[in-house]
């Protein structure tokens, strides 16, 4: 039987509906319609928030399988033939630094990098005064290396017996691709600036797309800003601190210690293993030791940025090993005023050669592996 059927009575019609059931919307009215479609909307938005809720919980607890790789050794950089991996840059500095980076001639001849059997030097220039000619009113003379071989990931071991540290300083030991920066990503592994106080920096830069923030992570650091994007910030990147102990005078007057980056797929960690100058030895694990060193094996690293919101493998690639003391440049600059340094940077650079007594990287032997 059809409503509209001119053989049903009126009264038929009635009877029909108020037979039919509240839950036909057939006899619905508009006020009944509203409340109906708002009820829905309610509950869509709940359940998307629940099903957003869960994703983001589920990403804040994911981690990264840093199960063992094997590892062998590809490179060493060790002994009287240290240096001879390296290029020497010297060009203007680009980050900004009160400092001309010398050639290998000019380095011979204020002897700012030499080797022996078991040690390495990299410092800046003590010797040129305001009475010298050439003097220092343009920059002082100091060193920036960088490995001819660019490597991909794998595990690297510094052996660093002494880092650089004074006023107007800004050293790092760091990987990048330097004739494609940003694009293939840089790894600070040891950076300070001035007298070190705040430790060891390590840090990450790279294009959009790569950030630590609300990540779970597994570190004995303290965790900076986490956007590793270099536009965001001024390029301060994605930074962990360690404590006094990892760099400057606490770290030097215990002997130094082996440094160790292991950068995977999976992410990027580093550790600091401080030396026991009572003993000679090192407090890293002793397979460092062996053939194929196990980072599974060590414990929380000291900076640990996982996969989780960053792709690595397409932010890090063609990395070399690069070994710089920066003089002023930004980063000190940005922190002068509150670094208890005395007068302005370039006027400290220019005329206090004394001041960079303790300004020198003093290295063992370098390894790198990749995994197989």
């Amino acid at each position: 039987m059809k409503q509209n059927d001119p053989m049903v009575s009126t009264q038929e019609s009635q009877y029909w509906l108020s037979s039919r059931s509240p839950w036909d919307p057939r006899g619905w009215s508009r006020r009944i319609w509203i409340i109906a479609v708002t009820a829905v909307i309610v509950v869509v938005a709940v359940v998307v928030g629940a099903v957003v809720g869960t994703r983001a919980s589920s990403s804040a607890n994911a981690y990264p399988d840093y199960s063992r790789l094997n590892y062998t050794l590809i490179d060493t950089y060790s002994g009287t033939s240290f240096f001879d991996k390296f290029n020497y840059f010297h060009d203007y500095d680009p980050a900004g630094g009160f400092v001309h980076y010398v050639d290998p001639a000019y380095a011979r001849t204020y002897n700012l990098t030499f080797a022996t059997q078991n040690t390495a030097i990299v410092k800046v220039d003590t010797t040129v005064g305001p009475g010298s000619e050439p003097d220092a009113s343009t920059g002082r003379f100091s060193v920036r290396l960088e490995s001819r071989a660019q490597y991909g990931p794998g595990l690297f071991l510094f052996d660093v017996k002494h880092t650089p540290h004074g006023c107007g300083t800004w050293p790092a030991l760091w990987l990048t691709d330097p004739n494609n920066w940003p694009t293939n990503g840089e790894i600070d592994i040891m950076e300070a600036v001035n007298e070190a106080p705040s430790g060891n920096l390590v840090a990450l830069h790279t294009t959009d797309g790569c950030t630590m923030s609300d990540v779970r992570r597994e570190m004995s650091g303290t965790a900076g800003q986490g956007d590793c994007h270099n536009a965001t910030n001024s390029n301060t990147g994605c930074t962990v601190t360690g404590g006094p102990g990892t760099y400057g005078p606490e770290f030097n007057a215990g002997g130094g210690g082996i440094v160790a980056l292991e950068w995977r797929d999976e992410g990027i960690r580093s550790w600091i293993f401080p030396r026991n100058i009572q003993s000679g030895l090192t407090a890293l694990p002793a397979s460092a030791a062996d053939p194929a060193p196990d980072p599974s094996t060590w414990g929380p690293p000291l900076a640990d940025f996982p996969s989780t919101s960053c792709d690595v493998a397409s932010h890090f690639r063609n990395q070399s090993i690069i070994v710089n003391i920066d003089l002023c440049g930004y980063f000190t600059e940005a922190v002068w005023a509150s670094s208890g340094c005395p007068s302005n940077c370039t006027d400290l650079v220019a005329n206090n050669p004394s001041a960079f007594t303790n300004a020198y990287w003093e290295f063992g032997a370098f390894q790198v592996y990749r995994p197989l």
